[in-house]
């Protein structure tokens, strides 16, 4: 058996709130697989965004083991926590989070700036990254100038452009209308199938979670379910 990217052995989240602890994630134990494409799903509170930041390392658990590409994350402290994330991490909001005064170039080209690529070089990448979302021709646009479903493809742009091993996407199609919807969805496959990213993604939405490979069902902070979602080889 090959070890799976990321292992999640007891990982528990708390929180104190007025005197009275409260916990949003209870001894999880989760493998992902390299080049999967996991759906979580459950009622609001969860705990399902609360997971994907803590195995993205925006935040740290109260406790247990996060061990991604054999780099154990959840010891880690602030600083290197952000240098491993800005390597091997992207995100995508429900939100888009683009810059609005920057152009859409400018705009994926956010990331490059921690890293030594010269200007030229950053440029390039995110040309590259642009061109495979499909919005080369809209490079100079500004975020007020596209449509919704353009913007999340920036930010998808945006979080590709390092060359991540893992893409976090928080209710990527939220916001947006069926058809923009289906086409951010499409993109997310591409990405996976293609380029072998592993994709971890939170929706409510059951035609979202059906791209996935695997379905995660979270509820109160402990998984249920994980089901597997890819259909059955006929013969």
């Amino acid at each position: 058996m090959t070890a799976p990217l990321i292992r999640l052995r007891g990982v528990t989240k708390t929180y104190e709130r007025g005197g009275e602890v409260l916990t949003v994630l209870d001894r999880l134990d989760l493998d992902i697989e390299k080049g999967g494409f996991y759906a979580l799903m459950g009622p609001s509170g969860s705990g399902k965004t609360t997971l994907l930041n803590l195995i993205g390392g925006l935040d740290q658990g109260s406790a247990g083991e996060i061990v991604v590409n054999g780099e154990d994350i959840a010891s880690m402290g602030g600083a290197e926590l952000a240098g491993w994330r800005s390597s091997n991490v992207g995100f995508v909001f429900q939100g888009f989070n683009l810059i609005p005064v920057l152009t859409a170039q400018e705009n994926v080209e956010l990331p490059l700036l921690l890293t030594k690529l010269s200007r030229a070089e950053r440029r390039k990448h995110a040309e590259v990254a642009l061109g495979l979302v499909g919005l080369t021709d809209r490079r100079d646009h500004r975020p007020a100038q596209l449509s919704g479903g353009q913007e999340q493809r920036v930010a998808i742009a945006r979080a590709i452009v390092t060359d991540p091993m893992l893409i976090m996407a928080d209710e990527p199609t939220g916001d947006l209308d069926r058809k923009s919807a289906g086409e951010v969805l499409d993109l997310l496959t591409k990405l996976n199938e293609s380029y072998g990213k592993t994709i971890l993604m939170v929706t409510h939405d059951p035609a979202a979670a059906n791209r996935a490979k695997k379905i995660v069902h979270m509820d109160k902070g402990r998984l249920g379910e994980l089901a597997d979602n890819r259909p059955a080889l006929s013969h």
